[in-house]
């Protein structure tokens, strides 16, 4: 017997535009807050992916507003050198990832006195026994003295259980990355505006980071009116110049890396071998500083906040109302004037 329920994509939905005495976006206020201790003027994290945040990308980040997760594929000493780095280019916050298996707790301890603010126990399935572990095993190491990130997870179910084993925060989205396979490989997965929307009603003070599927800045729009306090972006500030990597150069054109981390490439690089595949490795064009691009998220962000008349994102959470579009829709809410 199937008992299956609709998924909602980003695409399914479109926020009901609202009466707004909003006069200038100057009014509106974007910042999210992580921790008592911690608020952000843009709720944008950047992925710890190998080709997406190391000490560049986190000082770009802390720079408009948002913060980085360093990421964990390499040495302890690679990546606490990496998070010194970030603190020595002026950072005051920054994120660092770890496993659930292996060396992850002197990892962990390593990365904490290094100075990092936050450790983010990052794997592709965190409603697992192993996350429960780590989080237990984190939380009698350092106690309330270092926020812990968890994740990633697609239900309620998950998202609650986290949040009692000892979650601070909890990345919420599988398999909907533009270089990720899982739902391929695995047949598993949610649609991440359905998770978004599902793990809205938790009733646990925990903090909730869109992971997955946000194209646009008005993806992140949705995701936040659906009740996410942050989004986590890889692909939108892939290519950029603070991303890691070499500039590679085709026909006269510059590209950089930008992969998955379960991707052939990534697995064989950081630990010599493959499991299972479940993303994808490629080139993309470079993009410039990353800044500009946070600069037009922060005003598609902004400029979304306003249809509704909310001048914050809880305001927006509570003023939000989605209609369904069909797939014409869909169309029509393109640009569709040279198809």
């Amino acid at each position: 017997m199937i008992n299956a329920t609709t998924g909602l994509c980003f695409d399914d939905v479109l926020l009901v535009p609202k009466f707004s005495d909003i006069t200038t976006r100057k009014e509106i206020n974007t910042s999210s807050q992580l921790s008592d201790s911690y608020q952000f003027r843009l709720p944008v994290i950047s992925s710890p992916m190998d080709t997406i945040t190391e000490s560049a990308m986190a000082a770009a980040m802390e720079n408009a507003g948002g913060f980085g997760i360093v990421h964990r594929y390499n040495t302890l000493k690679a990546q606490s050198l990496i998070v010194k780095l970030a603190r020595d280019n002026g950072c005051v916050f920054v994120g660092a990832a770890v496993g659930v298996t292996g060396d992850f707790e002197e990892r962990a301890c390593a990365l904490y006195d290094a100075g990092a603010s936050v450790l983010c126990i990052d794997i592709a399935h965190g409603h697992h026994v192993l996350m429960k572990r780590a989080l237990f095993r984190l939380r009698e190491i350092f106690g309330n003295n270092v926020h812990i990130m968890a994740g990633n997870v697609a239900t309620l179910e998950g998202f609650n259980d986290l949040a009692d084993w000892g979650a601070d925060s909890i990345r919420v989205g599988i398999g909907g990355g533009s270089i990720c396979s899982t739902r391929i490989q695995t047949g598993h997965g949610v649609p991440t505006f359905q998770s978004i929307d599902d793990c809205s009603y938790s009733d646990r003070d925990v903090v909730m980071v869109a992971d997955g599927g946000i194209r646009n800045s008005g993806d992140a729009v949705k995701a936040l009116a659906a009740g996410a306090d942050f989004v986590m972006m890889g692909s939108l500030l892939s290519g950029t110049h603070e991303t890691p990597g070499e500039i590679i150069i085709n026909s006269g054109e510059r590209y950089k890396t930008y992969r998955g981390m379960a991707s052939k490439d990534a697995q064989i690089d950081w630990r010599g071998k493959t499991s299972s595949l479940e993303g994808i490795s490629t080139v993309v064009p470079c993009r410039g500083p990353v800044a500009d691009v946070l600069q037009d998220l922060g005003r598609g962000i902004r400029s979304g906040l306003s249809y509704s008349g909310a001048r914050t994102i809880p305001e927006l959470q509570e003023r939000a109302r989605f209609v369904i579009q069909s797939s014409a829709g869909r169309k029509e809410s393109d640009t569709h004037i040279l198809g």
